[in-house]
């Protein structure tokens, strides 16, 4: 199986993993996530990453999607992964965002890892922008 695993600094993770369930479809075994909440030590995160990947087998693959390169989650996560042998099995990125998240949860299963990869980061890159309205008329009532 290929598993989605969500983690970040405070309950960022928890919160993505609940809009993905309404987007995505339900109470997915294969979506999972992570949080180091305010005031947790790193010890404490590891042993609930670990609780969260204990159903993740040798045979599996794992997209780690993570709020920031470098912070605490990601790399007490790469370093469980790592400890577990499954390092090797697994994609990891940072800059998590929703339509990154989506992507990786919709089309996980119908794409090599490299090209769905790309399709991540050209989606999550995408969805990035400003809205940019027109300055209302003189004679227009503002809505």
């Amino acid at each position: 199986m290929r598993y989605v695993v969500l983690v970040s600094h405070g309950t960022f993770a928890p919160g993505l993993h609940s809009v993905l369930k309404m987007l995505a479809g339900g109470d997915r075994e294969d979506i999972l996530s992570a949080s180091m909440e305010d005031g947790m030590g790193a010890d404490v995160f590891r042993e609930r990453f670990e609780r969260t990947v204990s159903v993740i087998k040798e045979g599996d693959e794992i997209i780690l999607l993570a709020d920031i390169i470098g912070g605490s989650p990601l790399t007490n996560a790469l370093d469980v992964l790592s400890q577990k042998g499954l390092l090797g099995r697994t994609k990891a990125l940072g800059g998590m965002n929703l339509p990154m998240a989506l992507t990786a949860s919709m089309m996980k299963d119908a794409m090599d890892m490299d090209i769905l990869t790309a399709d991540m980061i050209r989606e999550s890159q995408n969805a990035i922008g400003e809205m940019v309205f027109p300055a209302a008329d003189e004679g227009e009532e503002d809505i």
